[in-house]
């Protein structure tokens, strides 16, 4: 088990910690809803460190990102970031990631914790390119702060306006007293923040800083419920390497202005249709949708499945996500989610759950 460079503040915090994609991870300190209504309504902030980074760089970067990511990296501009996804030859996904232009032929990667090596050994396998691929996982920590408070009582730790970082843009400068910060307007909450990456030597000054400003600790679980109030896909449960993203909802980051991998097959697959689809449900009665639980008709016969499941702690309801066929994944439409021997109603809605 890793520990990540905050590992024993959190222990010093009193968060619970559990095994989370081969780390020691804080999942809560006072409890899920409490932290979760944090970062609704104040400022929270996450420690994700165990989420990889890798540097590509040289005159065929953008040669390699072109042909290995979904997303057209060619409009990205230095200080700008793109939500991308690796597609695999056989019509599924081997991660969603977020490409970082750094400067002119540099790129940075931020993949998923839990496929950091399988992504290196991907990337690493179609670079016949010749660009340079350095692997930064190790040596770097990530910090989500998160909230619509964020840039107020962020402010005061950087010269850097804030307010004047959009959404998916970021400033490389100092923050918390700590040089060559990347300060992202980032995240995977949906209300709002920055997203700070820098070295596991410089972490803990930068964690304490931001907690004294007013950011409150959250854990992974809150992080979870966040994302799934805004319909945001988890890798693992909502894509896999056996889900497409055109299945997934992810068309608009799939551009066939070039060629990527699998990227004729998956054209085909757009222009026909996908046969099923990743939809947003609601339950109608109280009950609480689970990762891989049933979807069934209303006679019962099975549909489809459960990818994503929480209770909503902002809608105080049962929300999910699922894979239907394609003829049933109409807002509107009623489903209903096997929950041990009782099928609960439930309604497919347009995602996000929650709306500011």
């Amino acid at each position: 088990m890793k520990n990540t460079a905050l590992s024993s503040t959190h222990e010093a915090l009193g968060a619970k910690m559990v095994p989370f994609a081969g780390y020691n991870m804080p999942v809560q300190y006072d409890g899920v809803n409490i932290e979760h209504e944090a970062v609704r309504k104040d400022c929270g902030v996450f420690d994700v460190s165990h989420m990889g980074e890798f540097l590509v760089e040289g005159e065929h970067a953008l040669d390699l990102l072109q042909k290995v990511c979904s997303n057209d990296a060619s409009k990205l501009k230095v200080g700008k970031a793109q939500y991308t996804c690796l597609p695999n030859d056989d019509g599924g996904v081997v991660d969603d990631l977020l490409i970082y232009k750094l400067k002119e032929d540099q790129y940075l990667l931020v993949v998923n914790a839990s496929n950091i090596e399988k992504d290196w050994n991907w990337i690493a396998s179609k670079n016949d390119v010749g660009a340079t691929l350095r692997d930064l996982s190790e040596d770097y920590s990530l910090l989500a702060i998160q909230g619509p408070n964020a840039v107020e009582k962020m402010q005061p730790l950087t010269n850097h306006d804030l307010s004047a970082i959009k959404f998916y843009n970021f400033e490389v400068g100092v923050f918390a007293g700590v040089d060559d910060v990347i300060i992202s307007a980032t995240g995977y909450t949906g209300s709002g923040g920055f997203e700070i990456y820098c070295k596991n030597t410089e972490v803990k000054q930068i964690w304490d800083k931001v907690t004294e400003a007013g950011a409150k600790p959250t854990g992974l679980a809150a992080r979870d419920t966040l994302r799934l109030e805004m319909g945001y896909c988890l890798y693992g449960n909502d894509i896999s390497d056996t889900t497409s993203p055109i299945e997934a909802g992810l068309g608009w980051i799939t551009k066939f202005t070039k060629e990527f991998t699998n990227s004729e097959a998956l054209k085909a697959e757009k222009e026909r249709g996908p046969k099923r689809k990743l939809i947003a449900f609601e339950l109608d009665e109280r009950g609480i949708p689970r990762h891989d639980y049933e979807i069934v008709d209303a006679d019962g016969k099975a549909i489809g499945i459960v990818t994503s499941g929480t209770m909503s702690p902002s809608l105080g309801k049962g929300i999910g996500l699922g894979y239907v066929p394609t003829e049933l994944a109409t807002t509107g439409t009623k489903i209903y989610i096997q929950i041990r021997k009782k099928a609960i109603p439930a309604t497919i809605v347009k995602p996000p759950f929650y709306k500011a």
